[in-house]
């Protein structure tokens, strides 16, 4: 199985820091601009993870990961949000849409592999 997980920010510091912390524990990434971009990505980039802002132009992504539900080969996989919304209401609808955890900005590095671990115990993750 491949260690591939898709980042899907429209901050290039925020994916710079997400992209160091996983690729430091030998992830591979793949990165997105936003929700469409990320969608693309998943057309030709096979991963098993993907990591989602919510507040992104063109598509947010509320609508991204309703978006990769729907898709046959991502239906299943684990998407994890990555904000800086620390609303329950914001969390219940991600969740809703298909989120599978919550994880809020500012994180450390052992908070974020910690949640990937769990969600995909399959990855090799240092």
């Amino acid at each position: 199985m491949s260690n591939s997980v898709l980042i899907v920010d429209d901050s290039v510091s925020m994916r710079f820091v997400v992209k160091t912390t996983l690729q430091n524990s030998g992830l591979t990434i793949v990165e997105a601009v936003n929700g469409i971009d990320g969608l693309e990505k998943l057309q030709s980039h096979p991963v098993q993870i993907v990591i989602s802002d919510l507040h992104m132009p063109e598509m947010d992504g509320f609508e991204f990961i309703r978006k990769v539900r729907e898709m046959p080969d991502y239906k299943f996989i684990p998407i994890i949000v990555l904000t800086t919304e620390a609303n329950p209401v914001l969390q219940q609808e991600a969740k809703k849409a298909g989120a599978s955890a919550w994880v809020i900005k500012p994180f450390t590095s052992e908070k974020l592999i910690e949640v990937i671990k769990k969600l995909s115990p399959g990855m090799v993750v240092k």
